[in-house]
C-alpha cells in the first residue's frame, strides 16, 4: 500500500472500514489497527507455505483476498469469510501443519502507518474493496499444498 504522507492510523482505519468492510479499530494506547474475528476470519501459517496457497487459489481463479505478512516471525495471515466449522480435528490437522484459525473474539492486527508498525505487519495483497476468500477454499488450499496429491476438500 502506497503510503501518503497524511495518511495516519485513524484514516487507515477508516479505509479499512468504508472500502474494504473490516471491521477494524484503532487502539488508541498502542495506534495498532485491529479487529475482532467473527464477521472476518483469519488463517495465519508459515510464509512459505502462505506463497504456495496463494498461488494455489489464484490458479483455481478463487481469488487469494488480503493476505498479512509478518516479516518478523515469517508468517502470513489471510483474510478470510468465516465459514469454517469450530471443529477440533480439524484445528488439530492445521496445528500440526503450524497452521492458525483466529478464534471468534481474537484480535487480528492490520498494517498501520506508523513508525512503530514498520516491519512488524505489511500487506502481501492489500485489500481495496471487501472481497475475503473462503476459509474452507484457504484450508483446501492448505491441504492441497501439504499434500499435491489430495483431493479433500475443507
Amino acid at each position: 500500500m502506497l503510503t501518503p504522507v497524511s495518511d495516519t492510523p485513524i484514516s487507515r482505519c477508516q479505509f479499512y472500514r468504508r472500502v474494504c468492510a473490516l471491521p477494524a479499530t484503532v487502539r488508541p494506547d498502542t495506534e495498532r489497527i485491529v479487529f475482532r474475528a467473527g464477521p472476518v476470519g483469519a488463517v495465519t501459517m508459515p510464509a512459505a507455505l502462505g506463497g504456495q496457497v496463494r498461488l494455489h487459489l489464484r490458479h483455481r481463479t478463487l481469488g487469494g483476498g488480503p493476505v498479512i505478512s509478518h516479516p518478523r516471525s515469517k508468517r502470513w495471515t489471510f483474510l478470510v469469510q468465516p465459514d469454517l466449522p469450530d471443529d477440533v480435528p480439524l484445528f488439530c490437522e492445521l496445528f500440526r501443519l503450524n497452521v492458525l484459525v483466529a478464534a471468534a473474539g481474537a484480535e487480528v492486527a492490520l498494517p498501520s502507518p506508523t513508525v512503530r508498525s514498520a516491519g512488524f505487519r505489511l500487506w502481501v495483497d492489500e485489500p481495496t474493496h471487501p472481497f475475503r476468500p473462503s476459509g474452507l477454499a484457504v484450508v483446501a488450499a492448505v491441504r492441497a499444498c501439504v499434500d499435491p496429491g489430495s483431493v479433500r476438500s475443507g
